[in-house]
């Protein structure tokens, strides 16, 4: 394990859970991190990644309710944590910091 820090894949997801709000699920998930990145995402890299925030405590899932259209079946859902919204602002504004040195044309 990579220990606390985020790859891209890995902050595209956990951003994508914030986005799209808590208690959202992997389909919605996949299908969003597709369309802002414009590539193939399988849903399999979504769990992946999914497992991964969950367990450096970014992102907490639980079992939602049964839903009717799905056959009566519960559906894991995703909620970023405290630490996990911390995270995805520091990264924000670290690149925020760098884009803006660029845009200066200067190194600081």
């Amino acid at each position: 394990m990579k220990g606390e820090r985020l790859g891209e894949f890995e902050e595209f997801t956990l951003l994508a859970v914030r986005a799209l709000g808590d208690h959202t699920y992997a389909v919605p998930i996949q299908q969003y991190v597709e369309k802002v990145t414009a590539r193939r995402t399988s849903i399999g890299s979504i769990y992946a990644a999914l497992a991964r925030l969950e367990e450096k405590g970014f992102l907490r899932s639980a079992m939602s309710e049964a839903v009717a259209q799905r056959g009566g079946k519960a559906r894991r859902v995703y909620t970023a944590t405290p630490s996990g919204l911390q995270t995805a602002r520091d990264l924000h504004r670290v690149r925020e910091r760098i884009w803006n040195a660029i845009a200066e044309g200067g190194r600081s």
